[in-house]
Parts: structure tokens; sequence; C-alpha cells
């Protein structure tokens, strides 16, 4: 089986980085081999739809299951269409990426099947109340 998880760095022994698709890497690891390979995240700069870009590489890869922190409602929705599973990695301080491995392969950590953090960018309810009530009676300067 491929796993695809976010990391801060290009090895085993770096933390993980809880974001997803704005990860700085991202190890996927082979966990019949143990072959592991970095990735640069292509969409980390992206300065918008960085989550779907970064489900869509991942998708790429052959991956079946993805191991992060936050994954927001479009990259969830990116990875579940493609039947990647997502699992989340536990509270606190980042572990390395080894130990997360660990914890997978000793089945430690929890399946989830949506969203595991908010969208960054513009899918909020939008409550702004916008009840502007100016008069506009200035007269101009004669």
């Amino acid at each position: 089986m491929k796993i695809a998880i976010s990391a801060s760095g290009s090895s085993l022994d770096e933390p993980f980085d809880p974001r997803f698709g704005r990860a700085a890497n991202y190890i996927i690891i082979d966990t019949e081999t143990e072959d592991a390979q970095a990735h640069p995240n292509p969409a980390v700069g992206a300065s918008g739809g960085a989550g779907i870009q970064a489900a869509q590489f991942i998708t790429g890869h052959g991956v079946q299951a993805v191991i992060s922190g936050n994954c927001g409602p479009n990259a969830s929705s990116g990875l579940t269409a493609a039947g990647i599973k997502m699992y989340v990695a536990p509270p606190g301080a980042p572990p390395t990426v080894r130990e997360l491995l660990t914890s997978f392969q000793e089945n430690q950590l929890k399946p989830v099947s949506a969203a595991t953090g908010p969208a960054l960018h513009g899918t909020g309810p939008g409550r702004g109340g916008g009840g502007g009530r100016g008069g506009g009676g200035g007269r101009g300067r004669q």
C-alpha cells in the first residue's frame, strides 16, 4: 500500500506538517517495500485551490491513504472521490513522519471520512449584516 504523509522536510525523521494543502512536502511510502520518497508540494504557494491541487498531485502518485492533520472540504472531497482514505495525526506536538508511519502500521490512527479542518478561502456562510444607512446628503464645495 502506498501512503502519503504531509511533512515539513524531506526525510522520515523530519517533523510531520499538520496542513494538507499547504504542506511543504509529501513523503510517499510503500508500506510493503518500505521505499520512501519525498516530493515537494507543487501547491504550497498557490494563491487559491491548494487543497484541490494537492489532492490531484497525491492521486497522480497512486496513493491509497493520506496522513495529515487538517484537510479542508475541497481536498477531502477530491481525496474521497479518488478512493483515498484519510487518517488524522494525533493532536499535540508534531511527531516525525517515521513515528506516524509506525502509528499507521500499528492501526493507532483514526480514519476520517470528511474534512478535518476549515476551508481557508471563501467557503464560509457569509453572515455580514451590511445595513449601511449613509444619507449621502453632503453638499459639494463650490
